[in-house]
């Protein structure tokens, strides 16, 4: 039988990973975990509070609330950070270890906190890039740790692509096979831009596949929609149109012909919901052909359909009440299991989850290892 591998799953940095592992010289602009006098723990940059380190707990986002809410009452909090965050969340060994009781094999391992801070130290890339490299040092001994079973995410920008191709061959040397990297422009340019090119071809060739996975990066809708208080967690309209930066970032690769170009370039699609792919599709292809006709040409001359890239080239993490075996249906198989595991919104039981809705992995491999697997390059 073939390994169950989660597409979805989350390692928790610990307090000094960013310090721990930053290049010596940039160790002032590490990230940090630090407790104020009310015993919350805060992720912290250079003195800024960036968000409350909540330990989450699988199925129990109320939980979270009603931490946040005594936070901002003035009340002390309810937990020791260190005390209640188990093993698992962050050490790779006894993860792979958790695997067991999850009924998987293997499971890709996105940041945990590493989803809270690009946007905000863009303003630094010098302060960006380190950070983001301290995650991927780190990423790499997990390789070793988790025993093969784990498979680390990268985190990256292509602000530097300098910078970047460094990293793309250490990780590649370390064994990581994924990165995170935004769906949203690159310093005002699109990722379909010429000046890219180079970068997808890097990708390609150390085996490193892009992933967009929801997390606070440079946005695709203007500041003043966003209304939330400074404190929310996650903005209203973020949570509304998850899937709105991965669409149009798929689609700027596709109208203007980067997975033609780069016919071995996989993007995975991860926590982003996967509902709307079926629409999408039927959207992709017929608003292309109709501009290409109403403008008189297309973007890019392309010799497949527009939704055939997409059905060769990009797989979509879907949850089991996104109901993958009716999005298959009505699409193709492109989906891939996953938990989330231990965010509040994740399970700890995704094999029985997809049980109930007629998944299994004897029944649909696609969804439980061969997606997966097109990523990782296995």
């Amino acid at each position: 039988m073939t390994a169950i591998i989660d597409s979805d799953q989350h390692l928790y940095e610990s307090r000094s990973t960013w310090v721990d592992h930053i290049d010596p010289g940039m160790r002032d602009e590490a990230l940090r975990i630090e407790d104020d006098d009310l015993g919350y723990a805060w992720l912290t940059w250079r003195g800024r509070r960036l968000g409350l380190a909540d330990v989450q707990l699988p199925g129990d986002t109320r939980r979270i609330g009603r931490h946040r809410q005594r936070q901002r009452a003035g009340e002390p909090s309810e937990y020791s950070y260190d005390e209640l965050l188990p093993d698992d969340y962050w050490e790779p060994a006894t993860r792979a270890r958790r695997l067991d009781d999850m009924g998987l094999d293997e499971a890709v391992l996105f940041p945990n906190y590493g989803l809270l801070w690009e946007r905000r130290l863009s303003e630094s890339l010098p302060a960006l890039t380190a950070n983001m490299a301290a995650w991927n040092r780190w990423a790499a001994t997990v390789v070793d740790e988790g025993g093969g079973r784990l498979h680390p995410v990268a985190h990256l920008t292509l602000r530097d692509p300098e910078w970047l191709f460094g990293q793309l061959h250490e990780l590649a040397t370390a064994g990581v096979r994924l990165a995170m990297i935004a769906p949203a422009l690159v310093d005002g340019k699109p990722l379909s831009h010429p000046d890219h090119d180079h970068i997808w071809s890097a990708m390609v060739g150390q085996g490193i596949t892009p992933c967009f996975h929801v997390a606070d990066q440079p946005r695709v809708f203007e500041d003043g929609w966003y209304t939330d208080p400074v404190d929310a967690f996650v903005p209203a309209v973020e949570s509304v149109f998850l899937w709105t930066p991965p669409a149009l970032a798929v689609t700027d690769l596709i109208a203007n012909g980067t997975l033609a170009k780069h016919p071995d370039l996989r993007i995975g699609i991860v926590e982003l919901s996967s509902i709307w792919v079926p629409m999408y599709l039927m959207m992709l292809d017929g608003g292309l052909d109709f501009v290409a006709t109403l403008n008189g040409a297309p973007l890019a001359d392309l010799e497949l359909k527009p939704s055939e890239y997409f059905r060769r080239q990009v797989r979509v993490s879907a949850f089991s009440y996104e109901r993958p075996e009716r999005l298959t249906a009505r699409s193709a198989p492109l989906y891939m299991c996953c938990s989330d595991y231990p965010h509040s919104e994740g399970t700890a039981t995704p094999i029985a989850d997809y049980e109930k809705v007629d998944a299994t992995p004897g029944n649909d491999a696609p969804l439980f290892h061969d997606n997966v697997a097109l990523l990782l390059g296995a």
